[in-house]
């Protein structure tokens, strides 16, 4: 398998894509992994006013795939599991946490969780990642290093 590519169009993160979820990661204030915030627009829901399980899910992955690559790796998921604690409100301030928990040759264990802006679990996750190399080897948008594509 080759290395993954960010082309700026991935639907949770990349810039490119009109109609994705545009999630800008940075260091989480704690130090350890990444954080975004977020609210959520009405096409990302599913029963009215909360967002669709599959949305929810696709922040947990992505903060897991944020955290991965700020630990200086790339690549995919393996595995994930998802509790959700309370409904995820569409229009709401929402945050959104990866960190990872554990490394072992080219698998990562990775944890999130979203939480709304008085910090209560709204769902969190715990996912293995599979690296497919260091960030630093992958000519994509995010290595400061590459060509952008």
């Amino acid at each position: 398998m080759r290395l993954p590519i960010d082309d700026g169009r991935c639907f949770a993160c990349g810039p490119e894509n009109p109609i994705g979820l545009h999630l800008a990661f940075e260091a989480a204030p704690s130090g350890d992994g990444v954080h975004a915030t977020l609210e959520l627009a009405p096409q990302f829901q599913g029963w009215s006013g909360v967002a669709h399980g599959g949305v929810a899910m696709a922040l947990l992955d992505e903060a897991m795939a944020h955290a991965a690559g700020a630990a200086g790796y790339r690549g995919v998921t393996a595995s994930m599991n998802v509790r959700f604690r309370k409904p995820v409100p569409i229009g709401a301030s929402l945050e959104i946490f990866g960190r990872v928990a554990w490394r072992r040759r080219n698998v990562l264990g990775l944890e999130a969780s979203v939480r709304d802006a008085s910090g209560a679990l709204l769902a969190q996750a715990e996912g293995s990642f599979v690296s497919m190399g260091s960030i630093e080897a992958v000519r994509d948008r995010r290595n400061p290093a590459s060509n952008r594509v």
